[in-house]
């Protein structure tokens, strides 16, 4: 475990500390976006362009910056966002995750592509949690994941919409990677010069459980789970494949299925902001994947205004991508969100420390 006191001022300085301890298929996993990085660099121009012009001489010795959210109270204006891989960065790293959301007393939202099973961390991360729903082939294999997390007590559900099919993600597949991670001839030194994660992760797993698990929580019938094994990126075919044809009829009828909080996560424009209002959605994310999915998209915050303008009274809008500091989630905040989720940069604090860096 590193020293973080005095060492770590930043989430710079945790990315680092998750770069050496990860291998490098892993860490450009976590760290790169799809194609040629366009859209994340927007991203985080974007938001090193917004300017602040603060007011002077007011009394700021009382600050509060606490929300109320879906009618729970929490002492922050942030979320943990889904985060796939936090579990293979970390052992059992998405309870490590889930725990210190329940610590800064946020919620936290556990990937529907994340390896430990939900039963176990909403039983051990304690706090809010949340679940976050891909849609696969089978949509009806998909709303069995989504029952299994409602019987669990997830309070609300987060439909990502925005990868129907899958992310041409070309790093990944130059690097070797899929998932689970396997160990090859060409990934096998990778492995060997990393060996906090091969000895801290890997082999913690292989003790504990005989393997590498994935997929715990994505629902897959028995006729299908040869065709389930593994994913890479844009070159994923079988039961895996995301759904084509998901529309605003299946998000009705998840509306129909889901009691509980139902947020649809990736909305850009704001006819479709006003069409997840009228579908009686209760949130929505603004939010382009962090650059993983669209490399040309709009970014969230040159998107934000328009969609707070168009549905902010109907809808509680949480927005996210490139988040680094408090003064991005003030920028946010100015822009028109409710709430504002971080990924990466929890992400890469778990991967570098576990709870601690998290």
């Amino acid at each position: 475990m590193p020293n973080l006191k005095g060492n770590v001022l930043n989430i710079a300085d945790l990315r680092e500390l998750a770069r050496k301890r990860l291998t490098k298929a892993l860490f450009d996993f976590c760290d790169k976006g799809s194609e040629d990085q366009v859209n994340m660099r927007a991203n985080r121009l974007a938001l090193d362009n917004i300017k602040l012009m603060p007011r002077m001489l007011r009394d700021v010795s009382t600050r509060d910056p606490g929300i109320n959210l879906f009618g729970k109270d929490h002492s922050l204006p942030m979320i943990i966002g889904p985060t796939g891989p936090a579990g293979f960065v970390w052992y059992r790293g998405e309870t490590e995750l889930a725990k210190a959301a329940a610590k800064a007393n946020i919620p936290f939202t556990l990937a529907s592509t994340s390896n430990t099973p939900m039963e176990d961390i909403y039983k051990n991360g304690g706090g809010t949690q949340w679940f976050q729903l891909y849609v696969w082939q089978d949509i009806e294999a998909s709303l069995v994941t989504a029952k299994r997390a409602l019987d669990t007590g997830y309070e609300a559900l987060v439909l990502t919409v925005d990868s129907p099919v899958y992310n041409n993600r070309e790093i990944d597949i130059r690097n070797g990677l899929k998932f689970p991670p396997t160990i090859n001839a060409r990934t096998a030194l990778d492995v060997m010069i990393h060996p906090r994660w091969l000895f801290g992760t890997l082999t913690k797993y292989y003790l504990a459980e005989g393997r590498l698990p994935a997929f715990s929580n994505i629902h897959i019938p028995d006729e299908q789970k040869e065709n389930a094994k593994t994913y890479v990126s844009a070159s994923t075919k079988g039961f895996l494949n995301r759904n084509e044809t998901l529309d605003w009829e299946f998000v009705k009828r998840l509306r129909d299925v889901w009691p509980k909080k139902l947020l649809i996560k990736c909305v850009l424009h704001p006819d479709d902001a006003s069409m997840a209002a009228s579908c009686g959605v209760d949130g929505i994310f603004v939010s382009n994947h962090a650059g993983n999915v669209n490399d040309s998209a709009i970014t969230a915050w040159d998107a934000l205004p328009a969609i707070s303008d168009a549905v902010g009274s109907k809808l509680t809008i949480i927005a996210d991508t490139g988040i680094r500091r408090g003064s991005d989630v003030l920028k946010g905040i100015a822009l028109g969100a409710d709430v504002i989720a971080v990924g990466r940069a929890t992400l890469y604090g778990v991967a570098a420390a576990g709870e601690a860096g998290a």
